[in-house]
């Protein structure tokens, strides 16, 4: 589970071992945990466990090639929101890029590429994901204080109701809806 006390993770996917310990390079510093992957099945596995605020995708792997894992991540309902940024060796093939973007890609880069603009793009990834997960921690309070009030108001509209009676009773039984009353009235406070 994740939290707005949690860093992001970004899923690095890339079957050369070197160009995942240079993505997580570029990338270290920025208030973000790196997981790796060494294939597109590695990846999907991954994905099933952890919540991910992006992935960087090399397109071109050996099995499951990046365009099919993109497929396979956009079909989840748990994982079809997840950004992926492609990463490729390949040249400026305008092919490639539409195949990314077909797949689900909100970036392309191909290598060599600025790693400061890689920076930037998953920078502003995480503070997106850290802008989502802070609006679903306080949507979920928000939704918490609204039972609470709910509950309240049963509790006010119930003391109400004995106190009505009260009215109209004499003697003990008068006495006993006050206190009733009171009470209901004590529990809706506490609730507060």
């Amino acid at each position: 589970m994740t939290g707005p006390d949690r860093p992001a993770k970004v899923l690095l996917v890339d079957d050369r071992r070197d160009n995942l310990l240079a993505l997580e390079a570029i990338l270290q510093g920025l208030p973000v945990q790196t997981v790796g992957a060494d294939s597109g099945e590695d990846a999907l596995k991954r994905l099933l466990v952890d919540d991910f605020a992006l992935i960087l995708l090399d397109a071109q792997m050996p099995t499951m090639d990046g365009f099919e894992t993109a497929r396979h991540i956009k079909r989840r309902e748990k994982t079809r929101h997840v950004p992926i940024i492609f990463l490729t060796a390949a040249d400026r093939d305008s092919h490639l890029a539409l195949r990314g973007y077909a797949a689900g890609a909100v970036d392309y880069l191909t290598k060599p590429f600025d790693p400061w603009v890689l920076r930037a793009k998953v920078s502003v990834f995480v503070e997106l994901w850290t802008m989502t997960q802070q609006l679903a921690a306080q949507s979920e309070l928000v939704r918490r204080r609204d039972a609470e009030l709910r509950a309240v108001g049963v509790a006010v509209d119930e003391a109400t109701a004995l106190l009505k009676g009260a009215l109209a009773a004499d003697g003990e039984l008068g006495r006993e809806q006050v206190e009733k009353a009171m009470a209901a009235l004590a529990k809706a406070r506490a609730k507060i």
